[in-house]
């Protein structure tokens, strides 16, 4: 049995120490013989709350390149992924212990032709809670919904469904033991969604200071994706000839969207970092979103472990790299608190206790 060693500042506590990694797991008790494989700062396995993997621009891909975009995620540090949405069974990756650890929420659910074709399981009304119930029992505890897109008679963004649809749908995915979010770029859809008691909000681009406040009364989490909405002037500028109001909407959305995220982490709602391919398809670029989170005004520490402890906790992982934990982490050379962009150069990744 190999013992591996590795030396420095144990994130989040910052402690200085030598950490052994036995059988898969993390110990701190000495052990004679280790081999020294890196020394820097150890960061507990990276998490990416909105990533889409065996998904592609026009909808499903292969299994060899779905198994490329789990290589990527986990060569850049994710080494826990909650996937937010693919028309592919992925459950497959779950068996194979050298892609990241994955969480699946099954299929997107959306309204009839309000969606990007062939990513959803597109319905009406009075199908919702049924395609709902489906996509909890696909799932490994999480529902995505898409709670509004543009809707071309209105020339705007609009709710996919109507509020007690929406309501129902939480409730049916709640008595399956699975857990909601919601596409959300809007505010219309909002109050509906968060009164209904949804678990998790995507972008929330949307969301107004009352709204923010019942979101952190409630515990509703938000993974503010904030390189996706750089987008937002794109789709603007694509918009304006056909559809000015919702060119506008998109303008203000944009313009709003740090003091959005701002009061947002001012009232105490959880934030947690996902790329959703960092703004077109991409995956191991997860540290685009923990800099941009930084530089949209967060605290080092805050964009860090939204991606990392605090978001492993919420997902029901082992927070910290304690004794006995799983042995998933990043070593980077320089301490990340200090340059984030640090994230894009790990020396060393470590996934179920194996060096990949």
């Amino acid at each position: 049995m190999t013992v591996l060693r590795f030396h420095g500042p144990v994130l989040p506590s910052g402690e200085v120490r030598d950490l052994y990694v036995v059988d898969g797991r993390v110990t701190y008790e000495h052990q004679a013989g280790a081999e020294t494989v890196a020394s820097g700062w150890i960061v507990p396995g990276l998490v990416d709350a909105h990533c889409h993997l065996g998904l592609g621009a026009d909808g499903e891909v292969s299994r060899e390149e779905t198994e490329q975009q789990a290589i990527a995620d986990r060569d850049g540090g994710a080494l826990l992924v909650r996937d937010c949405g693919t028309p592919a069974d992925t459950r497959w990756i779950q068996d194979r212990d050298d892609l990241p650890r994955l969480v699946r929420a099954g299929r997107h659910v959306a309204r009839t032709r309000r969606y990007m074709r062939n990513f959803a399981d597109e319905v009406e009304p009075t199908d919702l809670a049924t395609a709902v119930a489906e996509q909890a029992r696909r799932g490994d505890g999480w529902v995505k919904l898409v709670g509004d897109w543009i809707d071309r008679e209105a020339g705007d963004l609009t709710p996919s469904f109507p509020a007690e649809d929406f309501a129902e749908a939480v409730k049916v995915a709640h008595e399956a033991g699975a857990k909601v979010t919601a596409h959300c770029f809007g505010r219309d859809v909002l109050p509906g969604l968060i009164e209904a008691g949804i678990d998790c909000i995507e972008h929330g681009t949307g969301l107004t200071p009352d709204l923010v406040g019942a979101m952190a009364e409630r515990g509703t989490a938000l993974v503010p994706t904030v390189v996706q909405t750089e987008i937002f002037p794109g789709l603007a500028a694509a918009a304006e000839g056909k559809f000015p109001q919702y060119a506008s909407t998109m303008t203000d959305l944009f313009a709003r969207r740090r003091a959005t995220l701002l009061t947002a982490y001012d009232a105490g709602v959880p934030l947690f970092a996902g790329s959703d391919g960092a703004g077109g398809q991409r995956h191991g670029v997860l540290h685009e979103e923990v800099v941009a989170l930084h530089r949209i005004g967060l605290p080092a520490e805050v964009a860090l472990g939204a991606a990392s402890w605090r978001a492993r906790e919420w997902l029901g992982f082992s927070p910290d790299l304690a004794e006995g934990s799983e042995a998933d982490f990043v070593v980077y050379d320089t301490d990340p608190l200090a340059d984030l962009t640090v994230l894009a150069r790990p020396s060393a990744v470590v996934l179920r206790g194996a060096v990949v």
